[in-house]
């Protein structure tokens, strides 16, 4: 054997070595979400129990129902992005341009560079977009080349990464929004924060090109090897619904399969976003991102009870990230209610200086996104602590919310409470895409620290 084989073999030994760590430790040791949404309840009234200025059985109990219906609201927004987000990544014609776009992928390299080109500018535009084109693309680029199913639709979830990068980021979008209940900043200092001072700005954009670029480098090289892999086996085709069978001539038949009725409200809708424009200014927040979506899935379904169907579909694997919100709910309301996150940001904020803030913002918001792993949930939690640290410090307020964020990111390659749809969707065990996107969370980790150090 030469030394150069010599060494390939070794790289690859260490490498499978690597992967086999990870997949037996997550298929061994991570519990279903749902379960963890569980854990981390006992776990957070432990910790408010222990640590919280209000911490008696009362407390922590009424702090817990008092929390778990409040995110209702925000729940059903950010289900309503998934779920538009899905329809039109399932609309036939979006269909047909994956598979075009996948037809001429052979090798794992080409399906990192095709994964991440596809996904990364769909998750900017709307992060359930994103997750359901990771999905997609996974099941066909699984069809065509013979690579690890789980490897695969991790790559999909890392491309995911940049969520709260985009323009569908419920922090930066909600600090953008006149009035919202979530907008601390406008609460506080009575100004909105732009987004081009939140997402366009060096401090967000930097991290997350990097990160983008040098995680899709590093996919390639933990490839499992062809004895270590799980593969795809699934039908060509998706079974035929209800919607898809012929039916015959009714008035009933006629509206549901209207063209015309989808393309009217899509224009009433349209209009309606126009004129909010014209009077407030062009710019997304929360509700004209999800009102844009909408009516591109009308437009591209063509028909209502097509678009019904896409909805249907979307339900009813996205329906589990449904059972957790009230739990997570309860973890931010025992968080919030018993001063428990106070505790736990009072203390980066008071070791912080103006330039520093935004990391230690950073770091107590990856420990905090795993109790409360919804983006506009956890800045509920804590944004309160952070925006008056920072008008106290002096420190940039953009760059503190976009800390929070771009934690956010990092900690969701271990967190799987967003992993769930994309799971579901492309028909995989989460155990064994979560062993792969670990090595996604010390990429970023790495990454973010040193960028958010370096331009706080």
């Amino acid at each position: 054997m030469t030394e150069n084989s010599t060494k390939t073999a070794t790289r690859n030994s260490l490498q499978g070595a690597l992967v086999d760590f990870f997949v037996v430790f997550f298929e061994r040791f991570m519990p279903d979400p749902f379960v963890i949404a569980l854990l981390l309840t006992f776990v957070t009234a432990i910790l408010a129990g222990a640590l919280a200025p209000h911490r008696t059985p009362a407390d922590i109990l009424n702090a817990w129902y008092g929390g778990s219906f409040k995110i209702v609201a925000f729940a059903f927004q950010m289900m309503l992005i998934l779920v538009t987000g899905h329809a039109v990544a399932a609309a036939p014609a979006v269909r047909r341009l994956l598979r075009r776009l996948v037809a001429s992928v052979n090798t794992p390299g080409q399906a990192v560079f095709t994964m991440y080109a596809l996904v990364v500018p769909a998750t900017w535009l709307n992060w359930g977009l994103g997750l359901v084109v990771g999905a997609f693309v996974a099941r066909e680029i699984g069809r065509r080349v013979r690579v690890d199913y789980g490897w695969l639709v991790a790559c999909g979830y890392s491309a995911w990464w940049m969520c709260n990068s985009g323009l569908s980021s419920s922090i930066a979008l909600s600090q953008a929004t006149h009035g919202n209940p979530m907008n601390i900043v406008e609460q506080l200092t009575g100004q909105v924060t732009p987004l081009s001072a939140s997402l366009f700005s060096a401090f967000t954009l930097v991290p997350t090109i990097l990160t983008v670029i040098v995680s899709g480098l590093a996919f390639p090289l933990i490839r499992p090897a062809t004895k270590q892999s799980v593969f795809l086996n699934v039908d060509e085709e998706r079974p035929a619904t209800s919607q898809d069978a012929p039916t015959a001539w009714s008035p009933r038949v006629a509206v549901e399969r209207s063209f015309v009725l989808s393309a009217l409200i899509a224009a009433f809708a349209l209009a309606a976003l126009i004129l909010r424009w014209r009077d407030h200014g062009f710019g997304f927040d929360i509700e004209s991102l999800i009102l844009s979506f909408l009516i591109a899935g009308l437009a591209l379904q063509k028909t209502p009870i097509a678009y019904v169907g896409a909805v249907r579909e979307a339900i009813s694997q996205t329906g589990p990230i449904l059972l957790q919100f009230p739990f997570y709910g309860g973890i931010m309301g025992i968080m919030t209610a018993t001063g428990l996150a106070g505790v736990i940001s009072d203390f980066f904020v008071h070791i912080a200086s103006a330039q520093t803030l935004p990391f230690w913002s950073f770091i107590s918001s990856l420990i905090i996104t795993f109790l409360v792993p919804s983006a506009g949930g956890h800045w509920a939690v804590q944004g309160p602590f952070v925006v008056p640290a920072a008008m106290s410090l002096h420190a940039s307020t953009p760059h503190v919310i976009m800390a929070v964020a771009i934690a956010e990111n990092v900690a969701n390659m271990l967190q799987p409470f967003w992993a769930v749809p994309i799971v579901a969707i492309a028909g995989i065990g989460i155990q064994r895409v979560m062993a792969f996107t670990a090595v996604t969370f010390v990429i970023s980790l790495v990454i973010c620290c040193i960028a958010v150090l370096a331009l706080g």
